[in-house]
């Protein structure tokens, strides 16, 4: 009877975990989620890309309620804001695929050149650039994504766009 009710206790726990605090297809480092996306650009792996980055469930669950633009004040609702986001993000994704899709870049290194901005549960940080060597080993700088979302120590596209 104890071990079966341990078994039900540890499910409960891990299934509760994961519905409320995972993104699913996050990294553990700002690094591992660049050479993801570096990895995907080279397959030009479009399905591979886009889970890497927030989704409309994510966004809602993990970013809308601590966002200013959810105050009931500001009067914006969520389909607006996501789909503005979402369209946004999904045409520079394929100007990103089509500009640098086939490379195969190795990463030296990533930085966030804007502001971090700190939110109850999450970070995000902005305009994200990555040096990379190319084929010929010359080292350059590419912004590939915008923002990243870092949320319980793991990191995820938040959007594709790139200003």
């Amino acid at each position: 009877m104890r071990l079966v009710t341990a078994l039900l206790l540890s499910t409960c726990l891990l299934a509760c975990g994961r519905s409320s605090s995972s993104l699913p297809n996050a990294h553990g480092s700002a690094e591992s989620l660049a050479q993801a996306v570096l990895d995907a650009l080279k397959r030009e792996d479009i399905n591979s890309l886009n889970t890497l980055t927030l989704n409309e469930q994510e966004f809602r669950e993990h970013v809308w309620p601590e966002l200013p633009a959810a105050r009931p004040e500001r009067n914006l609702p969520f389909s607006y804001v996501w789909g503005d986001l979402h369209q946004k993000s999904n045409a520079r994704l394929r100007a990103t695929l089509a500009k640098h899709g086939g490379n195969k870049y190795e990463l030296v290194s990533i930085r966030f050149t804007g502001e971090t901005t700190r939110h109850q549960s999450y970070r995000v940080h902005r305009d994200s650039e990555l040096t990379v060597r190319d084929n010929e080993g010359r080292e350059q700088q590419v912004r590939l994504f915008g923002s990243v979302l870092e949320k319980n120590g793991r990191f995820k596209i938040f959007s594709y766009v790139v200003d």
